[in-house]
């Protein structure tokens, strides 16, 4: 059984920081593409950064200089680095892989950017 647990959401100041953890089982992790999104009220879920197997990163251009997304696998646990934030950037946030020909979604954590 796969499962995605995400954590490190909360209420920020715009210029903070915030660093979220996704912690998976039932996966290879160490073979696994590890992603994470995120969904803002009365949006499409997007994409914000994605690191492959190996290590590669791929981020949004709304989060380049500020995100960092990096891996454990020791710990089966992806993480989101969320440094300046910025009103825009409040929404939940998801973490996603794929496995077994399917994709797998985290419960989401909630971050909220606001004075």
């Amino acid at each position: 059984q796969v499962q995605l647990v995400e954590s490190g959401g909360g209420l920020v100041q715009p210029g903070g920081s915030l660093r979220l953890s996704c912690a998976a089982s039932g996966i290879i992790f160490s073979s696994n593409a590890m992603g994470w999104y995120r969904q803002a009220p009365g949006k499409e879920r997007e994409l914000v950064a994605t690191t492959t197997s190996g290590g590669s990163t791929n981020y949004a251009d709304s989060v380049k200089g500020r995100f960092t997304i990096s891996r454990d696998n020791a710990k089966n646990t992806v993480y989101l680095q969320m440094n300046s934030l910025k009103l825009e950037d409040t929404a939940v946030y998801y973490c996603n892989t794929q496995a077994y020909g399917l994709a797998f979604w985290g419960q989401g954590t909630q971050v909220t950017v606001s004075s």
